[in-house]
């Protein structure tokens, strides 16, 4: 399997998860025409509470662990759920309590990016 089809099985597997805790205003930006970027893809979501973002953040790590076989290479806000961040290297997430992400506007320093919408399942 190529690394392009091993990227999109994650960022399929993540938005599933995120989808299977309920999470909401699911962005994909994909940073990767743009120099300098951390990664080639950044998922962002919300969560209406510590507990949700909490879970969010351990559905897309079990279903990715089981699913994939894939850990983040790095984990970040685990402390106070406000603002998780999950690194896969070429695919980070962002799970943000709703008020956190009005606060910090992410979403703003990648206006040149290629921003996908995920419509939320009702």
């Amino acid at each position: 399997m190529n690394k392009t089809t091993e990227k999109q099985l994650l960022i399929d597997k993540i938005v599933e998860a995120i989808q299977d805790t309920k999470g909401e205003d699911i962005l994909i930006f994909d940073l990767s025409t743009i120099e300098n970027s951390v990664a080639e893809t950044f998922i962002i979501c919300s969560g209406n509470s510590n507990t949700q973002v909490s879970a969010i953040s351990g559905n897309i790590q079990k279903k990715v662990r089981n699913e994939l076989q894939d850990r983040p290479w790095h984990v970040e806000g685990n402390e106070n759920n406000l603002w998780v961040l999950l690194d896969y290297v070429s695919v980070v997430v962002h799970v943000f309590q709703k008020e956190t992400r009005g606060f910090y506007e992410i979403e703003e320093l990648w206006g040149d990016a290629k921003i996908t919408k995920i419509e939320n399942l009702n």
